[in-house]
Parts: C-alpha cells; structure tokens; sequence
C-alpha cells in the first residue's frame, strides 16, 4: 500500500446540504427549517439548557455553599522553597515573580515553616508564621513583613 492509493472508507465522506437552491433541490423554500415557529426564523432557536418551558435541570437540582467575593487569594511559600536562593540574597515579590514562585493575581505572600534552612536570607513579605521567621533568623537571616 502507497500513499497515494489510500482513499476514504465507503460512505465516510458525504457533501454538505446546499440549503435554499430552488425547489427542485429538495431543501429549497424553507430550506429544511419548516413553515413556521421558533427553528423557522432568522435568529431564531432556544439557549441551552432551555427544555421547552419545563423547570430547567440547573433549577431544579439543589444548590449548596456560596462563593465569598471578599476572598483574599494568598501564594503560599514554604521555608524549604527557599532553597533554591543563594546565601545573602534578598527575597522579595520580584524575585519570586521572576522564580516563578508567585504566579496570578494575588493579595499577599505568606511565608510558612515547612523545612528547614542553614544559610541566611532578607525575606521581605505580606505575613509569616512565628516559626518561618523563628528558622529564618536562627540560620542569620531576617524577615520583613510588608503591608
């Protein structure tokens, strides 16, 4: 077999309805829509969901929970994050935007004390766990909380 002996399967492949060609065609006139109604009209049809008038399934089903709009979206970043920074370097928004470590939309920073750090750092963020900044200044370093 060659590629240029391979051809569509039987059947596969049919042309599209030509709708509105003349009456001769079969689906001139109304061009398969019917006489008259909703289907029939420029424009015309239901949004989905629609189940022609009946109590939709999204109304009918029960819902639960709310979602608060006053939600604050805080980047957690852990001490063992922190790893990857070389000693004496100052950690702030900017280096972890550029690490890839606070990534969106977000309100605020919080440094928390998964794992553990033996060289110093400056780590300026919005909020940090007594025990973040407890190992952060045992190893030398300092933490700045920003407003």
């Amino acid at each position: 077999m060659k590629l240029n002996e391979l051809s569509p399967a039987e059947g596969s492949r049919s042309s599209r309805k030509r709708l509105g060609r003349g009456v001769g065609s079969g689906l001139g006139k109304t061009a398969g829509r019917g006489s008259k109604g909703h289907r029939s009209r420029s424009g015309g049809g239901v949004r989905p969901g629609f189940e022609g008038g009946q109590m939709p399934i999204h109304r009918r089903l029960p819902k639960r929970g709310f979602c608060n709009i006053f939600k604050k979206k805080i980047v957690i970043l852990n001490i063992a994050d922190l790893k990857r920074f070389e000693s004496d370097t100052i950690v702030d928004e900017q280096t972890l935007l550029s690490a890839g470590m606070a990534k969106g939309q977000y309100d605020a920073i919080k440094l928390l004390g998964q794992g553990d750090i033996d060289f110093p750092l400056t780590v300026k963020v919005h909020a940090a766990s007594k025990s973040a900044i407890d190992k952060i200044e045992a190893a030398g370093g300092k933490v700045e909380v920003i407003s």
